[in-house]
């Protein structure tokens, strides 16, 4: 039997202007050099550590619709384990579950020195906002029970 969840508050709709700015965010993200895949997969990852059920409905769509296949995005739960991502991504996914476990261990000397092997450091500013902006969209989904439509 499934669970009936109930929306509890549209916070976009109660102050418009805060969904202003964080669409602003998200075109500078998808405006940057950041492959428009590894976002996608990024914010996949982080919305299902959060259990955030609307971000990964609405990103895994995201991804099917520019091309990402669906294997990669049913292995992404156990990247770790699976050869379907480049050392690149593992860097940046690695980068996303220490950022978005930020209260843990922080993020690792290893971690950055790795993922500096992969990028510059202005595309490591973008991962690390990408990875900040979709665990603050979590984070708001998850508190007020958003759910997929």
């Amino acid at each position: 039997m499934s669970k009936v969840v109930k929306h509890r508050l549209d916070v976009w709709k109660e102050e418009p202007s805060y969904w202003t700015h964080m669409a602003a965010i998200e075109k500078r993200i998808y405006a940057s050099s950041i492959p428009r895949t590894l976002i996608e997969l990024i914010k996949i990852r982080a919305s299902q550590i959060n259990k955030c059920a609307y971000c990964i409905d609405y990103h895994t769509t995201e991804a099917l619709q520019i091309g990402e296949s669906t294997r990669r995005i049913f292995a992404l739960s156990a990247w770790k384990e699976s050869p379907l991502f480049t050392e690149s991504e593992r860097a940046a996914l690695q980068l996303t579950e220490e950022i978005t476990h930020i209260s843990i261990d922080g993020v690792a000397d290893a971690t950055y020195d790795n993922i500096k092997t992969h990028f510059n450091t202005s595309e490591i500013g973008d991962i690390m906002i990408c990875i900040s902006h979709i665990n603050f969209l979590n984070r708001i989904g998850v508190s007020t029970k958003t759910v997929a439509y």
